[in-house]
């Protein structure tokens, strides 16, 4: 499957998330600077730039672990309050650099978790055990047992995480990740540590998360993978927006190769 083509950064369409001039200062160190960013139904953003670009901080800020300096978010037209638990009901679900999964849980339980900002069964109804919560259990084991599916991991359902290869436990918190159903969803350098295989498999992976009709952003460092991958790619330097486009756009950009990619030689060589 080939990513969506589109002529330019979509503008005609409304957007499912919209970050207007967000800034985000630590003392007298601006890491983001009045960076815009829109997102489309269905659109898988790639999101470039050398370590140190903002990429992760500006993450943060869209998932409530930092309340921006300045600027606005909106997800599905309302402001997204500043608290990460409230983001993920909202619809926004998130992967991080380095895994952050229960690693003595099996990997139906870490999913299971997942799941909880949908419940709406609280501490006495846990106690009790009674009717409802034993139906809301059952919904999260089936939610979760369709994501393991999904990803190709319902052979590791009871395995602990800690035991599966590294490939699968980076599928693994996405699939945590996609039970809480998320709208929108972020991953932050997803293929890190994996084999070309393994790299190969995901990007297959997210094609098949945004046929679900999910909207995807992607934080990555290999060029052949969000080229190949992207819609739309933005690509952040010194905490600013450098440029965005389509990927030939971005791949032919003199200040992008100057800024991130080398010499026009080694940019070629590397997405080939």
């Amino acid at each position: 499957m080939q990513p969506i083509q589109m002529a330019d950064p979509v503008d005609s369409v409304d957007p499912i998330l919209e970050a207007r001039g967000v800034t985000m200062r630590f003392g007298g160190l601006t890491a983001v600077d009045d960076v815009d960013l829109s997102v489309a139904a269905g659109e898988i953003v790639g999101l470039i730039g050398p370590n140190g670009a903002g990429k992760t901080t500006f993450f943060n800020c869209l998932t409530g672990l930092y309340t921006p300096t300045a600027g606005s978010i909106t997800f599905r037209g309302q402001q997204l309050p500043p608290k990460p638990y409230r983001v993920a009901e909202a619809g926004i679900s998130r992967t991080f650099q380095n895994i952050r999964l229960f690693p003595n849980m099996t990997a139906l339980e870490n999913v299971m978790v997942g799941r909880h900002c949908r419940t709406r069964e609280g501490l006495l109804s846990a106690i009790g055990r009674g009717p409802r919560f034993r139906a809301a259990e059952r919904e999260a084991r089936e939610t979760a047992e369709d994501l393991l599916s999904f990803l190709d991991l319902d052979k590791h359902a009871y395995s602990i995480a800690r035991s599966l290869p590294y490939g699968d436990q980076r599928k693994l918190e996405i699939a945590r990740a996609l039970a809480s159903d998320p709208g929108l969803l972020l991953l932050d350098e997803p293929t890190a540590g994996m084999n070309p295989r393994e790299t190969t498999a995901l990007r297959e992976t997210i094609f098949k998360i945004r046929e679900r009709g999910l909207s995807v952003i992607v934080i990555e460092h290999d060029m052949r993978f969000i080229f190949n991958l992207c819609d739309r790619v933005v690509v952040l330097a010194r905490g600013k927006k450098l440029t965005e486009g389509r990927p030939d756009q971005v791949r032919a950009d003199e200040r992008v190769i100057a800024t991130y990619l080398g010499t026009a030689d080694q940019e070629a060589s590397d997405v080939r």
